[in-house]
This record gives structure tokens, C-alpha cells and sequence, in this order.
């Protein structure tokens, strides 16, 4: 077999240095710093790097798909597998169809600072299963555009899908 020719050019890489920018505060829950990576709304695909503080606690939330979450420092857990702690270098892959409910210990030194790649939505809720919204890359596209713009965070920049259109 001869080595293909390229179809897809690329003039340059597309890369993301998160060291380049400040990452967004605020914007998903309180105590998180995000820095979205590749959002594409049409397609359902969220990265982002995700850096928790101490004592986090985010809302109970079922996967319409799977997640890929690798952990570079600090710990979390489920409220549902406490003694199954992920620290620096695990890595956790999520089927759709699981709920759970994210928590970073409020003895830990120091940010956790996490890599996903989400496939779908998280639909959140309250401990006694009222629902608060779907987070989405939409949604997540939107929160991160305006947090870009009210936060001066004029270096940051992410990879973003073109809306499909017909080709002719």
C-alpha cells in the first residue's frame, strides 16, 4: 500500500495552550476555572480542562452519552463510589446512562485539575431529583463566548465546528 495523500490541509496546527490565558471563572459552578478546548455544538462533543477547587460539589446529572475524564492532579470522587477516589494519572470512561454526583474533598490542597471529552448532554438535577437545566455544548458555547467578553480574557481561544451546510 502507497502512503495516501492528505485530503484535510492544514496551514498550521489547531492547537490550544491553555498557559496563554487565564481560565473562565464562574461560569459552570461555583469553584470551577474552565477553559473550553474544542466545542461543537452540532455534533454534541465538549473538551474542556476543568480545575476544581477544594470542597466542590456539583449537581447530581445523568450522561445522554459517554464521557472520557483523565485527572493530572488532585482528587475527586462520586458521592456513589467514595472509596473509588481518582487522582493524578487515573483515567474514567462514563457510558451514557450514568448519574452521579461529582465532589472534590474539602481536604485537598490543592485545584484538581482534570481533561474531559463529553459526548452529549448533563442533565443535572437537585437530591431530590428536580431538574435544573441540560448542559450542553450549546449551552457551554454560550457561557464561554460571553465569559470570554465579560472577563477581558482576550488571549483565550478554543476550537469551534462550523455549522454543516449543503455543498452546493
Amino acid at each position: 500500500m502507497s502512503l495516501p495523500e492528505a485530503f484535510t490541509h492544514q496551514d498550521k496546527l489547531l492547537t490550544v495552550d491553555t498557559n496563554l490565558s487565564k481560565f473562565l471563572e464562574g461560569l459552570l459552578h461555583p469553584g470551577i476555572k474552565a477553559h473550553p478546548l474544542f466545542l461543537d455544538p452540532y455534533n454534541g462533543v465538549w473538551v474542556l480542562r476543568v480545575k476544581f477547587a477544594p470542597g466542590v460539589t456539583l449537581p447530581l446529572h445523568f450522561h445522554t452519552g459517554a464521557v472520557h475524564l483523565y485527572t493530572m492532579s488532585g482528587c475527586w470522587y462520586y458521592t456513589e463510589y467514595p472509596e473509588q477516589k481518582q487522582t493524578a494519572g487515573c483515567y474514567i470512561f462514563e457510558p451514557g446512562g450514568s448519574i452521579h454526583e461529582f465532589n472534590t474533598p474539602a481536604t485537598n490542597t490543592e485545584d484538581t485539575d482534570t481533561f474531559m471529552v463529553v459526548f452529549g448532554a448533563n442533565v443535572n438535577f437537585l437530591k431530590d431529583g428536580t431538574y435544573i437545566n441540560m448542559m450542553d455544548a450549546s449551552l457551554i458555547k454560550a457561557w464561554a463566548d460571553q465569559g470570554i467578553k465579560d472577563q477581558g480574557l482576550t488571549r483565550m481561544n478554543y476550537i469551534s465546528a462550523q455549522i454543516p451546510q449543503y455543498t452546493r
